[in-house]
């Protein structure tokens, strides 16, 4: 077990433990995008005016390069969390995750809160609202 922690961010506090493993968990979300139409379908839950999902096969790509590239950034903070520009980047692309999520639910209507939706908003709302509260402890360290 220790041999497993050794390879955690060597910083203290949750944050940069958080930032890790969400970044594995987007990984690995990614790759189920690329696999199947099934899981962007699960998250996009709403339907269009004919009752069709939303989601295609292009679109569950898009999802999972898009969700990959934020895992990467995500895996980047974790390991840099002191350097501001890693920081501020991982900030943001919770963020604009966040935005993202909030424009399909309510803007477009392609999502409804329920189900496999509610998770991405929890996170990165959560995870912003962190990052941002301890910005200056973590950059000022």
């Amino acid at each position: 077990m220790s041999q497993f922690l050794s390879y955690l961010p060597p910083f203290e506090g949750y944050l940069p433990k958080w930032l890790f493993l969400v970044s594995i968990v987007s990984i690995a979300n990614s790759f189920q995008a690329y696999r199947s139409v099934d899981y962007a379908n699960d998250l996009y839950n709403g339907r269009t005016a004919t009752g069709a999902a939303p989601s295609n096969p292009l679109s569950a790509r898009t999802f999972g390069t898009w969700t990959f590239i934020t895992g990467i950034v995500r895996l980047y903070a974790a390991y840099n969390i002191t350097t501001p520009a890693v920081y501020d980047l991982a900030a943001w692309s919770f963020g604009v995750a966040l935005a993202h999520f909030v424009g399909e639910w309510l803007g477009h209507g392609t999502a409804q809160l329920k189900g496999r939706f509610i998770s991405p908003l929890i996170v990165a709302s959560g995870t912003l609202t962190w990052m941002l509260t301890q910005r200056e402890a973590y950059l000022s360290a």
